[in-house]
């Protein structure tokens, strides 16, 4: 291509870009995302599965559980230890440190919440 007419190309593109932000998003009607990030929109839309976990405190009068837990794929969360409400306070009395557990999370409130929790 001659010179003349690939800067006239890169004119063209850029005024396009400038001139109309939505001309230059486009439209995705129609088209893959293949190999974008989407794993935080997968993970909200995915139904929850149990995670294994271990319970490691428990403040009844706060209505939260520290849990160290197994990947939440649900919410994008890798294994950790890490403190969480709990939906159903109440339930926690069936419970102990150290008790083996499957728990259920969800996000309550813009929160990763215990939505269930069951042993083992």
């Amino acid at each position: 291509m001659k010179p003349g007419k690939t800067i006239a190309l890169a004119l063209t593109i850029v005024a396009a870009s400038t001139a109309s932000p939505a001309f230059a998003a486009g439209s995705m009607d129609g088209h893959t995302m293949h190999g974008m990030d989407n794993k935080a929109a997968a993970a909200s839309k995915q139904a929850s599965q149990p995670v294994p976990a271990e319970i490691r405190k428990i403040d009844a009068s706060a209505g939260k559980v520290t849990l160290k837990h197994g990947p939440i794929e649900k919410l994008g969360m890798s294994a950790m230890t890490m403190a969480f409400p709990v939906r159903d306070r109440a339930s926690l009395k069936n419970f102990k440190e150290g008790d083996a557990v499957f728990v259920t999370f969800d996000t309550v409130d813009g929160k990763p919440t215990v939505i269930e929790m069951q042993r083992k």
